[in-house]
């Protein structure tokens, strides 16, 4: 099969997402398994920046009409370190910034227009690719305007949408539909209109031929008042195409007895090695070695979503403990700023580090005990995959994802490999924690087990890349039978 993947975010960037993850894998996985297969993305500063990316520029510009404006998009083509092909939609009045949705915590005041544009031009790549793509597979709002213009302008594709954070979904002015171009039908119930503003999500609900998510237990929560951000409903209307589709693991790159960014490598005959990491961890971060209790971890944006709401009432806790913290990662501002002056105030115990560092991220997952996961929504969980193969135990909210991937431990038949919080509480996090650290300060065989059995643990991009083939197939069929 040919397929087009187009998406806001994808490799090089080095971003803590998991999108930059399943775009690294999925089409590696497909290509692998004889599909042709291509990823277009925005060429964003970082991209241009990035000594280390290498690409061509195609020669191929066109001129996408954004409202009443026209602009140039000027196509350039690499490859990820897969071999997947790559191309990147260039326009550096749109893209030539330094975030990618925004900076310090606020959005782009363009991003509808950011956004129509480049779902546009990709449009635009894709009807000039030779073969011509039979499916195009666009990620979450940032272009799940590609069905509605691909339905509108009877374009010869299928499209697949794949929601991976329903919370974002491209609400903007109603005014702002005008940058469409489309006709006024389009904006109503049945379109993109969603209580009077423009909703793109909404109207790649509507328009794709097929909806997943990134595992059945999201799926499940996003049909309900609960989960379903407000677009529940029109998800239930449509819930005969939407599919949840675990995400898989990208082992060539989070495997402790592999990772080149790692001082020691380990396994779970050879532990010695996550001792060296946790003891260079701490160093490194200027916090007090040998702790009594555990090291814990969090990688993470700072946002509401991320539990922050559960972890910073019990942050005294559990830094009064002889205990080790490290948080690493951005977003809410108030977050950062009450991160930070927690880092001051426990200067020896807790190190906190905003901007994302590929290595410090897989020194962290390598040196902690334990991951920290209060997560409100945690769609796919794929934080959760790599803390266990490195052997440092989720104390994690039980929602999403996490429930596919961590089993709660359980003492009466030691059954189990991480520790799972099942109410939305300051203080039942705070539990579960307790079990944990109580476990790894008073009963080193029952942890010393559970970390062998977390680590023995496979989450396949196989398996995934099986399962959207069926979907790809799916879709196709559809597509022969109205010919």
């Amino acid at each position: 099969m040919k397929i087009l993947m187009i998406t806001p975010e994808g490799p090089p960037l080095a971003r803590a997402t998991a999108l930059v993850d399943v775009l690294e894998a999925l089409p590696r996985e497909l290509k692998v398994r004889g599909h042709e297969i291509g990823v277009v993305l925005p060429y964003y500063r970082e991209i241009r920046e990035n000594a280390e990316v290498s690409h061509k520029d195609t020669g191929v510009t066109v001129d996408v009409r954004v409202g009443s404006r026209t602009y140039v998009a000027e196509f350039l083509a690499g490859r990820t370190t897969g071999g997947v092909q790559l191309f990147y939609v260039r326009c550096d009045e749109f893209f030539d910034r330094a975030g990618i949705y925004g900076e310090h915590g606020e959005t782009y005041e363009d991003n509808s227009a950011r956004f129509i544009f480049f779902s546009k031009a990709a449009l635009e790549l894709a009807r000039r690719l030779a073969p011509s793509p039979q499916i195009l597979h666009v990620h979450d709002w940032a272009t799940a305007l590609v069905p509605v213009l691909v339905r509108e302008a009877q374009m010869p594709f299928r499209t697949v949408l794949t929601v991976h954070h329903l919370a974002e979904q491209g609400s903007f002015w109603g005014l702002d539909f005008s940058l469409t171009n489309l006709p006024e039908r389009c904006f109503g119930m049945r379109g993109l209109e969603f209580f009077g503003r423009m909703n793109l999500l909404k109207g790649g609900v509507l328009y794709a031929d097929q909806i997943t998510t990134v595992s059945e237990r999201y799926r499940r929560n996003i049909l309900t008042p609960e989960g379903g951000c407000s677009l529940d409903f029109v998800l239930r209307e449509n819930a005969d195409r939407l599919v949840g589709i675990l995400n898989g693991a990208d082992y060539r790159r989070w495997n402790p007895e592999t990772d080149p960014l790692l001082p020691k490598v380990y396994s779970t005959s050879r532990l010695e090695g996550k001792g060296a990491c946790r003891d260079i961890l701490l160093n490194e971060l200027a916090l007090e070695p040998g702790p009594a209790g555990p090291v814990f971890g969090m990688l993470s944006r700072l946002v509401p979503e991320k539990g922050f709401d559960l972890l910073m009432p019990v942050l005294d806790r559990l830094l009064s403990d002889d205990v080790r913290l490290i948080i690493l990662g951005e977003g809410d501002p108030a977050y950062e700023a009450a991160l930070a002056v927690a880092a001051r105030k426990y200067r020896t115990k807790f190190a906190y580090r905003r901007s994302y560092d590929e290595r410090l991220a897989h020194l962290i997952e390598a040196g902690t005990d334990i991951t920290l996961i209060p997560s409100q929504i945690e769609p796919s969980g794929l934080s959760a995959m790599y803390s266990l193969k490195y052997g440092a135990l989720p104390v994690a909210r039980a929602t999403g994802g996490i429930q596919e991937i961590i089993q709660d431990y359980d003492p009466t038949d030691d059954s189990g490999h991480g520790f799972l919080c099942y109410w939305n509480s300051p203080d039942a996090f705070w539990d579960s924690v307790k079990r944990a650290r109580g476990i790894f300060c008073g009963d080193s065989g029952t942890w010393q087990r559970l970390v062998a059995r977390a680590m023995s643990r496979e989450f396949s991009w196989e398996l995934a890349a099986e399962k959207y083939e069926s979907v790809y197939r799916e879709v196709i069929g559809v597509a022969d039978v109205a010919a």
